[in-house]
């Protein structure tokens, strides 16, 4: 057979499955994710709560001449909340679900799906990581196997389980869209798995799941218009919330190590100017004293890749490795130091003795319309830093659209400290990009110029 009839018998082929296809569905109807939902669906839980929450009361109500205008002013309300929940240990009776779906709550009720009841009792909660752990003393209770979420890769299909809107257990089904989500100050450690499989608000606190049955996620946030699924779901991923629950069962709380310095996210213009070749890690900015850093030797300027040989994305990623961590902990820091790599030892601190700010995001644009004077003697740095003032930042100007504000403090250029307007001009005049500290109140950032 030549090569275009061999072409032709194949098309013909290829077209008349496809018509068959399309007859039949897009999915074979032996193909059902039915018996999966049966397996994994008794694990996930209704929970519903009822609570009072404090009532911020009138200024003037407490002054005795207009008291009596605030007659029997209440002072809480009542408040009540619908969610989910995944039981992962039967014989404990353990519930891992959202902070929030329970935050508030003097009582929490456990509905399973085969209607069974159950009062649960608060075990402990993370606000910043938005994990709850409950507990619940019932029979023939299913759990599920928490998997392996660090192992998800982008593409992979999903189920998400839960209660939306309490209309009972719901299903839906997606792909992992994207892992290591951050910055989306939803919470104040985040490292979400974004899925596509609709989240709606109830869904807080129950499952995702993968292809094999096993707990990869717990659903905590969706993203869009008036809270309604888009298309972009968010959940936290087992290996986190696994990780606060140990803590939470062994402490009753979860208390995180803190390194003690503050950092920037490494961009392309930033890498080159520390000669990295990987465009990852943070840049460390501030080191607090007497903290964890500082006694171990990490020095502003460096740059940390990895935390016990796992790779660091990021300064936000950094956060979260380390807050797994408790005070007391070693880590071993991959820094890189004037462009050699070194491995640095440090014991974690804790909050009580460290006060570290959060970093501040960088910039990549010049710096435009902005007029800098030296430190004036009313600045509340003044005395405590040297380096130059923006004074004044032209509106319209693409150092204002970056965040650049009047009163932030300049101290190093390229990485040289600088401690006055001629040292700044000096420095200025040696490149056409440049690389700027600034110090914003507790805060420093990076900004490039160029």
């Amino acid at each position: 057979m030549n090569r275009k009839i061999f072409s032709f018998v194949l098309t013909t082929v290829l077209l008349l499955g496809a018509t068959a296809s399309a007859t039949a569905g897009a999915i074979p109807r032996d193909v059902s994710l039915a018996p999966l939902v049966k397996e994994v669906s008794p694990a996930v839980v209704n929970i519903s709560t009822q609570g009072t929450v404090s009532i911020r009361q009138h200024p003037m109500a407490d002054d005795p001449m207009f008291r009596r205008f605030f007659p029997d002013q209440p002072t809480e309300r009542e408040t009540g909340s619908l969610g989910s929940g995944v039981i992962v240990d039967a014989d404990e009776g353990l519930i891992l679900t959202n902070h929030h779906v329970v935050e508030n709550a003097d009582e929490i009720t456990v509905q399973l799906v085969d209607g069974r009841e159950y009062e649960a009792e608060l075990v402990g909660s993370d606000e910043e990581s938005d994990v709850a752990v409950l507990k619940i003393d019932g029979e023939r209770l299913t759990d599920l196997k928490i998997g392996d979420s660090e192992g998800m890769e982008v593409g992979d299909y999903v189920l998400a389980l839960g209660n939306p809107f309490g209309l009972g257990h719901t299903v839906t089904s997606g792909i992992v869209s994207a892992k290591g989500r951050n910055g989306l100050n939803i919470e104040a450690y985040e490292d979400f798995i974004q899925t596509d499989a609709a989240i709606n608000r109830g869904n807080s606190g129950g499952a995702l799941i993968n292809l094999q049955g096993e707990l990869i996620g717990i659903n905590t946030a969706i993203l869009g218009p008036g809270g309604g699924n888009a298309g972009i779901g968010f959940a936290i991923p087992s290996a986190m919330a696994a990780a606060v629950m140990d803590q939470i069962l062994e402490y009753g709380e979860v208390t995180r190590g803190l390194l003690g310095i503050t950092g920037s996210a490494v961009n392309s213009v930033i890498a080159e100017f520390y000669e990295l070749e990987d465009v990852r890690g943070a840049v460390v900015t501030d080191v607090s004293e007497d903290s964890g850093a500082e006694k171990a030797g990490v020095k502003v300027d460096d740059v940390i890749v990895a935390v016990d040989g796992e790779e660091i994305s990021n300064f936000q990623d950094l956060r979260n490795v380390i807050g797994l961590r408790r005070p007391g902990e070693a880590v071993e820091l991959s820094v890189i130091r004037d462009g050699k790599s070194r491995k640095i030892s440090a014991i974690l601190g804790s909050r009580e003795s460290i006060q570290v700010a959060r970093a501040e995001p960088e910039t990549t644009d010049a710096l435009r319309g902005v007029r800098l004077t030296e430190i004036p003697s009313d600045h509340p740095l003044s005395g405590e830093v040297e380096g130059v003032m923006v004074e004044q930042v032209a509106r319209g100007s693409s150092a204002q659209r970056q965040g650049l504000q009047p009163g932030d403090i300049i101290t190093a250029v390229n990485k040289k400290a600088i401690d006055s307007m001629s040292d700044f001009n000096r420095l200025l005049g040696s490149t056409d990009r440049y690389l700027l500290k600034v110090q914003r109140g507790a805060g420093i950032f990076l900004v490039v110029l160029s």
